[in-house]
């Protein structure tokens, strides 16, 4: 019997609603991917993939996007400026295709930002992350979530296996360096998996089958993106991003609050276009 992976990549508050949009859409359409033997989440796909194994419907988890912001809690807004976007470019072309060194540069860069007092506090994104999940335990099935050390750069994949909250591993996967600050687990401190691979998509190796839905379909360089990740592991695939309708709902904020609804929409309709490409894989 062949075996399935969901890859669920990064992308933000909004990559979060497009998931679940496109999620929906397509179980609504045939296509149920929730039902993958592997999911890999990075960053929001973290936060979407823990719903998804844990038994949220996706009609669940979109009507939630549409719900009025504020209804399951405080969403605050965070905002990935200008500074914080140029010293990710000139760290990554410092850091050419040492994915290690990267990830110790940035880990430096992000532990001085919590430093400085500027960001929310280590337990205010955990709180924010918890209300984010269906459950705070981790699910029996196969979830694996990213993060980076910050400062070893060294790639950490989390499991039920390990014994470290659900919450607590989440939010690391979702700690942008600079915008939010790394979590602390087993007295290392890490940061977003996408500092890696906005996917991380090699985590598939093995399964027969892979649908990779990716909010940030660019990467530099493009070894570093979801469809060289695939084609390097040789598995039947497919590699779903935003649309332009969708594109043009995310915006120029991921991490705006206000953008969720109109982009988990965004999703919900693109799913009719993909859903014969992924039903072709997925079958």
């Amino acid at each position: 019997m062949s075996t399935r992976a969901l890859v669920l990549g990064g992308g933000g508050i909004t990559g979060i609603a497009w998931e679940i949009g496109l999620l929906h859409g397509l179980v609504e359409a045939g296509v149920d991917l929730t039902d993958a033997d592997l999911v890999v989440g990075t960053s929001a796909g973290s936060v979407v993939g823990a719903q998804v194994t844990n038994g949220a419907t996706t009609e669940a988890m979109y009507a939630r996007q549409l719900a009025p912001l504020g209804t399951y809690g405080p969403e605050p807004t965070a905002v990935i400026g200008a500074a914080v976007t140029a010293r990710w470019i000139w760290t990554g072309l410092r850091s050419g295709r040492d994915l290690e060194a990267l990830g110790r540069r940035l880990g430096a860069y992000a532990v001085r930002a919590a430093a400085s007092g500027r960001l929310p506090s280590e337990e205010e994104r955990i709180a924010v992350v918890s209300r984010r999940l269906v459950s705070q335990e981790w699910p029996a099935r196969d979830l694996r979530v990213t993060a980076v050390d910050a400062q070893t750069g060294a790639f950490r994949v989390f499991g039920a296996d390990d014994g470290v909250p659900l919450a607590r591993a989440v939010a690391a996967s979702c700690a942008v360096p600079g915008v939010y600050p790394p979590v602390t687990i087993d007295g290392r401190r890490y940061i977003d998996g996408g500092t890696r691979s906005s996917a991380n998509a090699d985590l598939a190796a093995g399964h027969d089958r892979v649908v990779a839905l990716t909010p940030i379909a660019a990467a530099v360089p493009r070894s570093r993106g979801a469809a060289a990740q695939l084609a390097g592991i040789g598995s039947a695939h497919t590699v779903v991003a935003p649309d332009k309708p969708a594109r043009e709902a995310i915006g120029r904020n991921v991490l705006d609050p206000a953008a969720r609804a109109r982009t988990a929409r965004a999703g919900y309709a693109q799913a009719r276009a993909v859903a014969g490409a992924v039903s072709e894989i997925w079958a």
